[in-house]
């Protein structure tokens, strides 16, 4: 299977695993590239020092082309991204900021860039930037989606860019491949299925739970982690919706953000005094999401952890390899050509 991203990016095939913090690991991305498809190393959570040693681990895992993510949004992400430039990783893919200095990094180095977008206007953007791709990540997304439904963002902005779109956002299975490619993409990026895969990291509980649940059992939100994201609805989430925050909490909490980052305090502390009440209120709520996606993440705890979760959930009803997943999407995609074709008649 050929498209544009598989020639960018030298895989075999057009499937990327989504950089999910927590759960996008040195062995889940390894997984995913040594199956042929493109994994999405997460750094977002992760301190400069950590993000040197899960690169390095990435490269003893695997051979082939890989991507490391930068949340230039977080504090000290530039930091993330110095790292990742400096062991000239593969695939770089930047999310909420501007990405022009990463681009001109990367490519100097020869590597690519993937830019994360939810919006015609980021996209553009984005490719004026320089990025070689974009991921265009609709509502239906675990975490932060956009406000647009894939099947209407993705050919709204396939009709106005040049470089090549991956589709995120209700994408589980080859069905979803083959609608991507129609829509105008060029390959998709799956978060909810690789999360729930027997080499994903996840709590078993919460795999079992994705597997079992329906379409219906996800919340939009943003009242988890500052900005709008859908999670999994549960105990957790609804206590975390109702929790109500001050001014100061946004300086007590920022504590934890600047430990997990590596990043110092009083320079957290400083710039959140000088960001106004929703700002600081959205850096309160940053560092409640981070130990409550945690703990619905690792410690399958869903009265005090939340899950982000895509309401793809709702249609897979199994934990698989890495492997099979993959190969299993790909051979439904091309039956799908079968299907249309006769249904085209």
């Amino acid at each position: 299977m050929k498209t544009r991203i598989t020639k960018t990016f030298g895989i075999k095939y057009p499937i990327i695993l989504s950089g999910m913090s927590w759960i996008s690991t040195p062995e889940l991305v390894a997984a995913v590239a040594n199956a042929g498809g493109l994994g999405i190393l997460a750094t977002g959570v992760m301190s400069a020092e950590e993000t040197l040693e899960a690169i390095r681990k990435t490269k003893s895992l695997t051979k082939k082309p890989f991507a490391a993510n930068v949340t230039l949004y977080f504090p000290g992400a530039e930091k993330n991204a110095e790292v990742i430039i400096k062991e000239k990783v593969p695939v770089v893919n930047y999310a909420l900021g501007k990405g022009d200095w990463i681009c001109k990094a990367v490519h100097e180095y020869g590597g690519k860039v993937i830019a994360t977008v939810t919006t015609l206007k980021h996209a553009l953007a984005a490719q004026k930037d320089g990025a070689d791709a974009i991921i265009v990540t609709g509502h239906e997304a675990a975490g932060h989606g956009g406000a647009v439904t894939s099947l209407v963002l993705i050919p709204s902005i396939a009709d106005a860019i040049d470089i090549p779109i991956i589709a995120a956002g209700g994408f589980a299975d080859g069905r979803g491949l083959a609608s991507a490619m129609i829509l105008g993409a060029d390959g998709i990026s799956m978060g909810t299925r690789f999360m729930n895969s027997v080499e994903s990291p996840v709590h078993e509980k919460q795999k079992a739970f994705s597997n079992e649940t329906d379409v219906y059992k996800t919340i939009y939100t943003d009242k988890v982690d500052g900005m709008l994201a859908r999670v999994m609805d549960t105990e957790g989430a609804r206590k975390l919706i109702k929790k109500r925050l001050n001014p100061l909490s946004s300086l007590i909490l920022s504590r934890k953000i600047a430990a997990m980052l590596g990043f110092p305090w009083m320079k957290l502390a400083i710039g959140i005094m000088f960001m106004g009440y929703k700002r600081s209120m959205q850096m309160a709520r940053m560092a409640i999401g981070f130990d409550a996606f945690q703990a619905g993440t690792m410690d399958g705890d869903n009265k005090k952890g939340v899950l982000p979760i895509g309401q793809v959930a709702g249609i897979m009803h199994e934990t698989l390899t890495v492997k099979e997943i993959i190969e299993k999407t790909v051979k439904e995609a091309k039956k799908c050509q079968d299907v249309l074709a006769a249904k085209m008649k």
